[in-house]
């Protein structure tokens, strides 16, 4: 039998466990929520629901891009459910969140790109939790700026959208998406006075010059806060992984992510976007 060599850097991940982690999952499953956790097949799941908390995934479970990197859906959503704010601002209010993060999958197939619920969701949780506050990570709307306004409008404390990766991986990893305007879309939402946040995945073979012009193009739009994490393939159907990085070489990252004028970096392997997010507010 042939032996697969172990790559010492791959990151371990804990199975959950715990009251709370059991609490979160029946909220999330007796209200018919989604969450990127489940989705997504985070890494951290375990840790966030074991501390009480989850990112809410809205506008269904299915998504209209098709990015090789992501194990959530695609293909044509469903109608959207125009109860969902509701739905979550109930279950935030539930779970006893003191801060809470929005996801959503990309809805191309709406005239708004589900914006309007962006924001419903948003001003249904500030009503019936005025203590909570609430990160949206959101997708590029396009690049409409009129559309990103209505998010801006409904005042979340952060918004963040990742640029997923370095801007040469950014057409065979992110597919339809584009580099330059997820950078004009996190200026926009800088300029109008909101927390801007972005995050990258380390290991599809970007080189470290990349990273570092990466970090530079976010600060230049007004990025005052970026995620680093390790890529991990979700699926066998996803892109593989190119190189595992090791934790000296996520602090070296870190390092340098502070010295060129982050206010925050959270930089390790299992990071992901909504990690410790209740410190970036």
């Amino acid at each position: 039998m042939i032996k697969r060599k172990i790559d010492p850097n791959k990151p371990k991940i804990k199975l959950p466990i715990g009251h709370s982690y059991i609490k979160v999952k029946n909220v999330v499953h007796e209200n018919n929520l989604h969450t990127i956790c489940e989705s997504g097949n985070c890494p951290n799941m375990h840790e966030c629901w074991g501390a009480g908390t989850a990112t809410f995934l809205i506008l269904g479970d299915i998504c209209t891009r098709s990015c090789r990197f992501c194990s959530v859906k695609t293909g044509r959503p469903n109608v959207p459910d125009y109860n969902e704010p509701q739905k979550i601002a109930e279950s935030v209010k539930l779970m006893n969140l003191k801060h809470c993060v929005i996801t959503s999958v990309d809805r191309d197939d709406l005239k708004d790109g589900g914006s309007q619920i962006w924001a419903d969701t948003i001003t249904a949780i500030k009503q019936l939790n005025p203590n909570t506050t609430i990160e949206t990570l959101i997708p590029d709307f396009k690049g409409d700026f009129e559309l990103l306004q209505t998010v801006i409008d409904a005042k979340p404390n952060v918004i963040s959208h990742n640029l997923e990766t370095v801007r040469r991986l950014t057409k065979e990893i992110r597919v339809q998406a584009k580099y330059d305007r997820s950078l004009s879309v996190l200026k926009y939402i800088a300029e109008k006075g909101v927390v801007a946040k972005s995050g990258i995945m380390l290991g599809l073979g970007e080189t470290n010059e990349e990273i570092y012009e990466t970090m530079d193009d976010l600060l230049k739009n007004k990025v005052s806060i970026i995620t680093i994490g390790q890529y991990l393939q979700p699926t066998k159907n996803n892109i593989a992984v190119q190189k595992y990085y090791s934790d000296e070489e996520f602090k070296e990252l870190e390092i340098v992510g502070k010295a060129k004028g982050f206010k925050f970096v959270e930089s390790a392997s299992l990071v992901r976007s909504s990690y410790h997010a209740e410190k970036h507010v």
